[in-house]
């Protein structure tokens, strides 16, 4: 029977500072691979690997696309790219964002847990939001081990609170304990892959191969799950409800996929925008109307001038209400239900 070998971690908000914990206490003879995703701007260059190479024994890299897996290495996705496992080697692919992240923790954690099932230890660390918890849902599904950092112990505990509420978590742990819990687990062998239906499995397939390359469409993602009223923030298309036990995704029909609270959190920050475009315009249109006004006054017209005035005036005043409900709006997710323990957590920390 085959062993644990396959350790994947997420982390986002606070990650840096977990993940430092976690490899600092790993062996230097691990007898598994470890892949770690961390939310950064696509645009900036990522030194976790230094960062976690100089944190504890092991070699950490950015791995190229197809390289081999190697026990006993710790493999960090690249910027702006998902990282993913196909047989025994790691893809490194640029496929539609999820949760408007790439590289996405989801992504990673799904093709690992379609691809070695029990041999799977997946492991949630610090960040916003819930991006961890449809993977680790996967990895528990296909009979793998699931752990979270400890919420309390947690910069930003959002991430594994949220897999709190939909996963059955094997192992809740500090950061600091989580290594030499690996190391252990890494020694015991896998439990047997359970029995998940065909069609289960070809829909994980499916969203494993479409994190690989941008072919929703054709390969059948509408007819995954239910239709919805709502259109993608990225592409604007339509996206579809998808069912994971009682956690509900979405996809638009070009791959990009987002959880309820990403999807929420996206459309209250284009309401924002949308606002900010609006009193932009109207102050725009108010400038205009002044200056058509100050030609027509110049012109010795004084009752088209004051028409434009007047104009000007009363576009200034719907600018004014739209400024007011700019800085009312507020920016949402479901985030929104762990603001106490967040708050909690802050005043405990001031005290420190």
């Amino acid at each position: 029977m085959s062993k644990r070998d396959i350790i994947v971690v997420g982390a986002s908000a606070g990650g840096v500072t977990a993940l430092t914990q976690l490899v600092k206490s790993l062996p230097e003879k691990l007898t598994a691979s470890v892949f770690v995703v961390l939310h950064i701007p696509a645009s900036s260059p990522s030194n976790l690997p230094a960062i976690l190479s100089r944190a504890g024994l092991l070699h950490a890299i950015h791995p190229k696309d197809g390289e081999l897996v190697k026990p006993g290495r710790i493999y960090v996705a690249s910027p702006d790219h998902h990282m993913l496992l196909e047989g025994n080697r790691v893809l490194i692919k640029k496929g539609p964002e999820e949760n408007r992240f790439r590289p996405s923790i989801d992504a990673l954690f799904r093709s690992a847990a379609y691809t070695y099932g029990p041999r799977v230890i997946g492991v949630v660390l610090s960040g916003l939001l819930n991006d961890g918890t449809s993977g680790l849902w996967s990895v528990k599904r296909l009979g793998g081990i699931t752990i979270i950092q400890e919420p309390e112990d947690a910069d930003y505990p959002s991430m594994p609170l949220n897999v709190l509420e939909y996963v059955k978590v094997d192992y809740i742990l500090p950061a600091s304990n989580i290594g030499a819990l690996l190391d252990k687990l890494t020694k015991e062998k896998a439990s047997k892959k359970p029995r998940i239906s065909k069609k289960e499995m070809a829909s994980l397939k499916m969203e494993v191969i479409i994190s690989k390359q941008d072919n929703a469409f054709a390969m059948g993602i509408m007819n995954e799950g239910e239709l919805t009223p709502f259109t993608c923030p990225e592409c604007h298309g339509v996206l579809v409800r998808l069912l994971e036990g009682r956690f509900i995704r979405f996809r638009c029909h070009t791959g990009h996929a987002y959880t309820a609270s990403s999807l929420l959190a996206d459309l209250s920050k284009s309401v924002e925008e949308t606002l900010w475009q609006a009193m932009r315009g109207l102050e725009e249109t108010t400038l205009l109307l002044v200056q058509i006004g100050k030609h027509f006054k110049k012109q010795g017209k004084k009752g088209a001038a004051e028409i434009f005035n007047k104009k000007a005036y009363m576009t200034t005043k719907r600018a004014r209400v739209i400024h007011d409900s700019v800085f009312k709006q507020e920016l949402l997710s479901e985030d929104l239900r762990h603001v106490k323990s967040e708050t909690k957590k802050g005043r405990k920390n001031s005290h420190k």
